[in-house]
């Protein structure tokens, strides 16, 4: 089974924008759309993005500081938390990070929060 610790990690952050600066939860989302819709494995994720976020190349901050944090313009429905991935228990992992990727996907784009 493919790993999908990259999406756990993803989707937490996405849920929690203030991780994030403006900039890095725009990128994040275009990555969140990569891997649901795309279906990009992580390794070619890093190979596609390594020269954009090269801290050498990069033009903007992924991190989110106190002057400046992600924040959607308009609020989210999520059908799905990290919580609900531990509740369903080891045996669902796999499935129960894609559900909710898929999840997350599909509520920000219905909220307006991603096109």
């Amino acid at each position: 089974m493919p790993d999908v610790h990259h999406l756990l990690v993803l989707c937490y952050h996405l849920q929690h924008p203030s991780l994030y600066s403006p900039d890095g939860l725009r990128y994040s989302q275009g990555m969140l759309v990569q891997f649901v819709e795309e279906g990009i494995h992580p390794q070619q994720m890093r190979q596609r993005i390594s020269g954009e976020v090269d801290s050498g190349n990069r033009k903007f901050k992924i991190k989110g500081t106190p002057e400046s944090q992600g924040a959607y313009a308009f609020p989210v429905q999520w059908t799905m938390t990290a919580a609900d991935v531990v509740a369903a228990g080891p045996e669902q992992y796999y499935d129960s990070v894609r559900t909710w990727a898929d999840g997350m996907l599909k509520a920000l784009r219905e909220s307006g929060n991603l096109k």
